[in-house]
Formats: structure tokens, C-alpha cells, sequence
């Protein structure tokens, strides 16, 4: 269920270069490793101790407890892992100003040269066929034509509208469902877990023999798909289907743990409902944001002129762009990338935030205003932070996509290899600082790289994963998304079957209003699992200072193993990559 990543080289690299320490990441890997040993070999019970069920952890604690002992032990580490940590309620000083100023330097020069290109474009744009090239003065001149554009597009009306009704039916529903999924698990999720986990498997084995069935059936459909492929692709489609099983068989005896995990995780989000009105407000806002980009880029392409070009003796006039044009591009797609990788963070940081809020306070004096502190920190003394952490997992994206890219046009050559390998091994480096860095700064108010290396001392200090990968809880919320969806998907197929007369173009309603509902559900699996790792971090913050501020929390994170060292793990998987 989690998947922890201690280090590895390429970690060890990676945190010289960032943080400028070789010594001190020397010596956290090996008295990591001494700690580990020393539990494996000389005292057993080490470990044993700290998922004790009745151990301190669930009351509160004396000094002396043993939670104490991974802090005490490590008197060579970094000053700050002795600093108090909780939440920053008090005024936040400005982090990472550097990159707040870049990031506004990207954005002011961006809207600076779309309006220059608004006012700048040359309104002959598009009419080729008024220029013609002038022997005389060996250029191209504009002649006086006229020229009717009449645009004609065929479009099925009875279609349009009920693909438009359904869509708008969808998003409405859309936000009751999400309510309602959230109020289910928070107080059924065992039984929902464990009744759609049989749909899991029944709802794609339906949909593939309905599929062969109709499609075997219908003339149309088998004329266009023979039958060796219709086989081909039932064959795989159970292929999928017995991966999904095995991935259920293989993880069943972490369910339990699982379903507790969500539970915690969706009682703190009904704490938060007004996170569900925030965060797509923050997408509603990056899209309002696009729109004038967008505007600038169709503008940009305005900006140049008609030149003669020669062509087997006979010259033309071609439209040529300015040459600032490209370079124009490059800079608005830069900021475009970079914008939406701040708004995923800036959520992140928000969803942390109020939840980190919740967590730290008492149960009859729950903060006001919780959400907006953090969208004033957000879009304040920490927007720097959230910024350099939105360029750098936008790099990282872009080199996994080249190298991914890479991997497929030519995947042969030693050269190739071991370039693959040391990419994916800084990736996954990166990946094994940045988790948590964000969560840890909206809690603090530190810096991003202060957070990183913070969030790494505590979680060591106290015997848990840098990298806390909650598979399990993922793909069951992913495969509960997938059910609500596909039931969805067959019921309004049914209704429109039923009230209108669209025949096949049924289907293609029904599979747009499932991606639709999908999409919205997704959503929703994305900031439970934001949660998730919220609660995580507070969690170790409690075992840090020897407190209890949630005991529900403690007894469900008390039961999820321990980080051990495994040297080898990123570099096994940079190789499989």
C-alpha cells in the first residue's frame, strides 16, 4: 500500500546540487542505514514499538517516549530538524520573491507583446489572392478584388440539441454526485468499497461481450471491423480484465487499512466543503486567464507581410511573419505551461492549508475562515514558492515527456540506454524531494527548498516514507469512479433510446456524458488523495513533537509501515523505465 523510496545515488546527487550539502546527505543515508541495521539485527523490537496499538502514540505521550528516540539519535543532522513544527497561524514573511518576480516578468511580457500584436497586425492577412508581384518594383502590390467567403457547415440540429442538453444535465448532476459519493464514504465506506469491487470486474466483461455481440450483429459494423479483430480486441480487453483481478488479488489484504484511510480522509474533506467551490473557481479563473493568450497567439500570426517568392521561374506572393512572431510563441506556450502548473499547485497548496487547519485545532473551535488564510497565503507570501514549484515539475514533465518520446522513435543503442536511465534516475530523484514539499509549506510558510529538506528530516526522524505512494486508495477510488460513471453512461443511454430518435448516435451521447461525469469525479479522486497526503504530514508532525491533535487519525496512520533503506530502488526504477 505505500511504497517507500529511501535513496540511492541519484538522490544523493540530486540533494548535493540543490541544497549544497554533500556531508549532511551523506550522513542522513548512513545512519539511516545504522538505524535500519541496528532494528534488523540487534533490537527487534525497535520498530515493534512504534505500531504498538497501545503505545503512546494514541494518548499523550510523555518526553521520554520513544518517539523521541529517532530525533535524539541523529545529533549530526540539519538544526532545523529541532525546530517545533506546527501550523504558521501568524503573519508569513515573502518566500522565493525570485520567482514570483520571473513568473511576472513571463506574464507582463506576455500580454505586453499580445497587445503590441493586436494593434501592430496587418489586416491583409489571409487575402493572398489580393497581391500580386509588380515586375517594376520587384515586390507585392495589393489590387482592388472582391471576394465572397461563404461558410457552410452541416450539422445534424436534432444531434447538437441533445448532446447539448445532455452535457448541461451531466455538469449539474455532477456536483450532487460528488456530494453524495463523499458523504457515502465517509460513512459507508466499507460497504461501498467492498460492493463495487465486484463491478470492477462485471461492468468491463459486460461491456465487452455487448460490444462483440452488437457489433457481430450489426451488417455495418462487421463489414468495417472483420471478425479476427473484433476477436483481437475482446482478447485483450480480458486481458485487462484478469490484470484488474490480479491487481485485486495481490492488494486484498491491504484493504482494510485502505477503506480506513479513505474514511479519515473524506470526514476531513466534509470539514472543508468549501473547498469543492474554491478549487473550480481557481480553474474557472485559469481559464479566463487563457482566454486573452489565446487571443494574443491568433493575433500574433497577423504580424508580417506579403514577399515574392520564385517558383520554377514564376514569382508569387507568399505571407511571411515577422521574426519576432516565433519566438513570441515559444514565450506565450512557456507561460501558458507554466500558469497551469502554478494553479495545480496553488490547489495543492489551498487543499493543504485548510486541511492542515482542521487538523491542528480542537474539536470545538474549528478556525473561521481557514480557507481564505490560505488563499491569501497562497496568493501572497507564498506564491514565490508555489511558483518554483510549478517551473520545476513543468520541466520535469517536459523531459519525461521527451524521453518517453525518445524511448519510442529509438529505443535501441547503449548511448540511449544510459542517457534513459540517468534522466529517469534525476526524475525520480526530483520526484523524491518534491513529495510533500508543497503540503509542508502551506503548513509552514517556509521556502521551497527549506520545506523539501525540512519535510525529508521530519519524516526520517521519525521512521516514515519520503514518498508516500498511496496506490491502493487511488485505484479503488478510481475504479469507484469508474463504476458511478459507467452505470451513469448506461442510464442515460437508456433514457435517450427512449425520448428521442437518435438511433446509434445514442451511443456517442451516452460514451461524451461518461467522459464528462468522469472528468468531474477524477477531480474529486485528485483532491481526496491531496487530503490523504495532507493528513500524512500532520500525522508525522504529531509523532515529531510526541502530541495527539486528531486521535481517529493516530489509529488508523499508526498501522502503516515503516521506511526501510533500499539503496537500490530508484535505480531499479530508472532501469525498468
Amino acid at each position: 500500500m505505500i511504497i517507500g523510496v529511501s535513496s540511492s545515488s541519484a538522490t544523493v546527487t540530486f540533494f548535493t546540487f540543490f541544497f549544497s550539502s554533500f556531508p549532511e546527505a551523506l550522513s542522513f543515508f548512513s545512519s539511516l542505514d545504522d538505524e535500519t541495521m541496528a532494528a534488523d539485527d540487534g533490537d527487534p523490537t525497535k520498530f515493534a514499538t512504534i505500531y504498538d496499538s497501545s503505545s503512546p502514540l494514541l494518548s499523550k505521550p510523555s518526553t521520554s517516549s520513544a518517539l523521541d528516540s529517532p530525533r535524539r539519535s541523529d545529533p549530526e543532522s540539519d538544526p532545523t530538524q529541532f525546530l517545533q513544527i506546527s501550523y504558521n497561524f501568524g503573519p508569513r514573511p515573502f518566500k522565493d520573491i525570485t520567482f514570483l518576480l520571473l513568473f511576472d516578468l513571463f506574464v507582463f511580457s506576455t500580454f505586453g507583446f499580445g497587445v503590441f500584436s493586436i494593434f501592430h497586425r496587418n489586416t491583409d492577412y489571409g487575402n493572398s489572392s489580393s497581391f500580386t508581384y509588380d515586375l517594376t518594383s520587384s515586390s507585392c502590390v495589393k489590387v482592388s478584388t472582391f471576394t465572397r467567403v461563404s461558410n457552410s457547415y452541416w450539422s445534424d440540429p436534432v444531434f447538437e440539441k441533445d448532446l447539448i442538453w445532455t452535457l448541461v444535465v451531466t455538469l449539474i448532476l455532477s456536483a450532487p454526485f460528488c456530494f453524495l459519493l463523499l458523504l457515502l464514504l465517509k460513512h459507508y465506506t466499507k460497504q461501498i468499497v467492498y460492493a463495487c469491487l465486484p463491478l470492477f470486474v462485471l461492468f468491463p466483461i459486460f461491456f465487452n461481450l455487448y460490444w462483440f455481440v452488437a457489433c457481430t450483429l450489426s451488417s455495418s459494423c462487421s463489414d468495417a471491423l472483420p471478425l479476427a479483430y473484433r476477436v483481437l480486441v475482446l482478447v485483450f480487453v480480458f486481458l485487462i480484465v484478469g490484470i484488474v483481478v490480479w491487481i485485486i488479488v495481490a492488494n486484498w489484504h491491504r484493504i482494510e487499512l485502505t477503506i480506513q484511510i479513505i474514511g479519515v480522509a473524506s470526514d476531513a474533506l466534509s470539514k472543508n466543503l468549501k473547498l469543492f467551490v474554491v478549487l473550480p473557481l481557481l480553474i474557472l479563473g485559469l481559464v479566463v486567464y487563457y482566454a486573452p493568450i489565446v487571443v494574443f497567439l491568433v493575433f500574433a500570426r497577423f504580424n508580417g507581410k506579403f514577399v515574392p517568392r520564385e517558383l520554377d521561374g514564376e514569382y508569387f506572393c507568399e505571407w511571411k511573419e515577422d521574426s519576432w512572431v516565433p519566438a513570441y510563441y515559444a514565450l506565450a506556450i512557456l507561460t501558458m505551461i507554466w500558469s497551469l502548473a502554478v494553479m495545480v499547485e496553488m490547489q495543492v497548496y489551498v487543499i493543504s492549508g485548510a486541511i492542515a487547519q482542521w487538523y491542528f485545532s480542537k474539536e470545538d473551535s474549528m478556525p473561521k475562515k481557514c480557507i481564505r488564510s490560505s488563499l491569501r497565503n497562497a496568493f501572497g507570501q507564498s506564491f514565490g514558492t508555489i511558483c518554483l514549484s510549478g517551473i520545476l515539475i513543468g520541466v520535469v514533465r517536459v523531459v519525461r515527456a521527451i524521453v518517453d518520446n525518445a524511448r519510442e522513435e529509438n529505443p535501441q543503442g547503449i548511448v540511449n540506454f544510459v542517457l534513459r536511465c540517468c534522466a529517469n534516475a534525476l526524475l525520480g530523484a526530483f520526484d523524491y524531494l518534491n513529495k510533500f514539499t508543497i503540503n509542508f509549506a502551506a503548513i509552514t510558510g517556509e521556502s521551497y527548498c527549506t520545506s523539501a529538506k525540512m519535510t525529508y528530516e521530519l519524516l526520517r526522524r521519525n521512521l516514515l516514507s519520503a514518498v508516500f505512494v498511496e496506490t491502493v486508495s487511488t485505484r479503488i477510488l478510481t475504479g469507484i469512479v469508474f463504476v458511478l460513471s459507467a452505470a451513469y453512461a448506461v442510464a442515460t443511454w437508456v433514457v435517450l433510446r427512449g425520448v428521442s430518435s437518435l438511433g446509434v448516435d445514442s451511443y456517442l451521447v451516452a460514451i461524451l456524458a461518461w467522459l464528462l461525469l468522469t472528468v468531474v469525479l477524477a477531480f474529486f479522486v485528485h483532491v481526496l488523495d491531496n487530503v490523504i497526503d495532507t493528513i500524512y504530514v500532520c500525522y508525522a508532525i504529531d509523532r515529531d513533537k510526541g502530541d495527539v491533535c486528531k486521535q481517529e487519525v493516530h489509529e488508523v496512520y499508526v498501522h502503516l509501515p515503516i521506511s526501510r533503506s533500499t539503496r537500490s530502488a530508484l535505480i531499479t526504477n530508472a532501469l525498468n523505465a
